[in-house]
């Protein structure tokens, strides 16, 4: 496969798989700052939020790169259904944040992550022998599935009752 070819593909799937994340995360108020989720008990594990932001814009320019390389081999039997595959579990994880964020469905979210590993793994198998970098980028992102489930579950353990927690409004009263 031409590198110029891999390159102008890639020059598209990243920027969008990239803009498309940090839009899902934006139009659900993911993370803190969301008032639901600042008045949530937070287990010992859970990261400063700037975290967040660098690790999700790496794994979602390695999802890009993904894309771009499946892409690629379109025509070679079986792509089409890995390039499905992908982007199903790429619809989940853009699904989480709403999900978790604003609709507060704290279980659902933990299904839809279960569901995501399960996606990934099964298309890391089956890029594994022949398209091994695709493979291989997409390990960090199964191990950030793995931490991010533990944070999850650890949420949902903490506040079984997240679904219906409905923060205390904010002081209106202005002191001088």
């Amino acid at each position: 496969m031409p590198q110029t070819s891999l390159l102008r593909t890639a020059l598209v799937t990243v920027p969008a798989v990239l803009a498309l994340g940090l839009l899902s995360g934006w139009l659900a108020n993911s993370g803190y700052g969301n008032p639901w989720f600042d008045a949530l008990r937070k287990p010992a594990i859970m990261p400063p939020g700037w975290v967040f932001g660098v690790v999700w814009t790496i794994l979602y320019i390695l999802l890009g790169v993904v894309l771009a390389l499946l892409l690629q081999a379109r025509g070679t039997p079986g792509t089409s259904r890995l390039i499905g595959l992908f982007l199903v579990q790429l619809v989940l994880n853009y699904a989480w944040s709403p999900t978790f964020f604003a609709l507060h469905k704290v279980s659902l979210a933990l299904a839809m992550i279960a569901a995501m590993i399960a996606l990934t793994v099964a298309l890391i198998l089956l890029l594994f022998r022949d398209r091994r970098l695709a493979a291989l980028l997409l390990m960090p992102y199964l191990a950030w599935l793995g931490f991010a489930t533990a944070l999850n579950f650890e949420i949902l353990m903490l506040n079984p009752d997240a679904e219906y927690l409905v923060p205390a409004p904010a002081n209106p009263d202005i002191r001088a």
